[in-house]
């Protein structure tokens, strides 16, 4: 097992879904890993399907539709073992074949894509889970390892004059165009990499949530290589 996982107080390990689905956040942990070395050829899979934009979403018939080799079937098997899973767990989970996220050109004082550390906020109990087959895995960081960009002085500063209204109104326009949700990491932060084949369970943004949501990001793609990601 990953040791930066195990000795990771951000980070709980379980080792069957259920235990993923009913262990309970707590303290500093707000981040769940279903740990798991996966066999299969999930590179064959991203080799047949087809690339319509830079994000594709992949259905369960698309899969069944691929001609693969036995290796090939075993990844197959699980990734639509995993959909199942999730959806009758009553979760809406996305498989998505990825080229690059859509980069934020419209505000220069923080970026609000998803390449940012960042939380995610729901106004129902919820949580995100999340797990990449192929290509680069995505990143967490501990809280306490981070800043919430609005609270930094010169940000908050240059925000207020892009908001130029009513001071009572500056926090809902924080809100309404996500910079709240995003944060800078210290300069002796050490993010963590969620590596490939595990399922996580990161905790989010809302009114009933007991513990801190976990700040992620999505990684910088690998040249010439997709991402072969379910989330939800």
């Amino acid at each position: 097992m990953n040791n930066t996982f195990s000795e990771n107080s951000q980070i709980g390990i379980v080792s069957t879904f259920s235990e993923l689905l009913h262990t309970d956040f707590k303290g500093e942990m707000n981040a769940l890993c279903w740990y798991r070395n996966l066999d299969g050829d999930f590179s064959e899979i991203v080799a047949q399907l087809h690339l319509k934009e830079n994000i594709t979403e992949v259905y369960p018939e698309d899969l069944t539709a691929l001609q693969l080799s036995e290796e090939g079937n075993i990844a197959r098997e699980i990734i639509l073992n995993d959909l199942q899973l999730l959806t009758d767990f009553g979760a809406s989970p996305s498989l998505n074949l990825l080229k690059c996220y859509e980069r934020d050109e419209e505000f220069d004082v923080i970026s609000t894509d998803v390449y940012s550390f960042h939380v995610d906020r729901s106004p129902i109990a919820t949580d995100t889970f999340l797990c990449t087959y192929h290509g680069a895995a995505s990143d967490i960081i501990s809280n306490s390892q981070a800043e919430q960009k609005i609270r930094i002085p010169e940000i908050r500063t240059k925000l207020k004059e892009l908001h130029d209204g009513p001071e009572e109104e500056f926090e809902n326009f924080l809100k309404e165009n996500y910079f709240d949700l995003h944060y800078k990491a210290h300069q002796d932060a050490v993010p963590v990499n969620l590596g490939l084949g595990h399922l996580w369970r990161l905790a989010v943004d809302h009114p009933k949530q007991e513990v801190q949501p976990c700040i992620h990001r999505a990684p910088r793609e690998n040249d010439g290589e997709y991402r072969l990601l379910l989330i939800c």
